[in-house]
């Protein structure tokens, strides 16, 4: 895939996520979900950070503790750190994110005191 935009279907089963760049420190990754939701009663809970952006449609993302769902739609990006339960409870047809996933030592080991 040379463009986030190539192949980006309108009606999917399931999420489609395509590995993008993965090393022994980060993960990119391109997903597109066209309608899909969180199942309910379902939690993602990930041991490694996430940083995720809408480049293309919208969502509604609730964070375990908050008391409302985060709307997001274009240009809108949303850090997930490690172990924050999480779940998309919408999406729009289609939705492409981008999300970055890391350890946050990985974040901090080039800098030096």
């Amino acid at each position: 895939m040379s463009n986030l935009f190539d192949d980006v279907p309108r009606a999917l089963a399931a999420e489609r996520i395509d590995v993008l760049l993965d090393t022994p420190t980060i993960r990119l990754e391109r997903i597109v979900s066209s309608g899909h939701a969180t199942p309910r009663g379902e939690w993602y809970d990930q041991t490694r950070d996430e940083w995720v952006v809408v480049l293309r449609g919208r969502a509604r993302v609730r964070i375990e503790g908050e008391a409302e769902e985060r709307a997001l739609s274009v240009g809108d990006h949303l850090l997930l750190r490690a172990h924050v339960r999480h779940r998309v409870e919408w999406t729009e047809t289609p939705t492409v994110w981008l999300a970055l996933h890391y350890s946050a030592s990985d974040a901090t080991a080039g800098r030096q005191s």
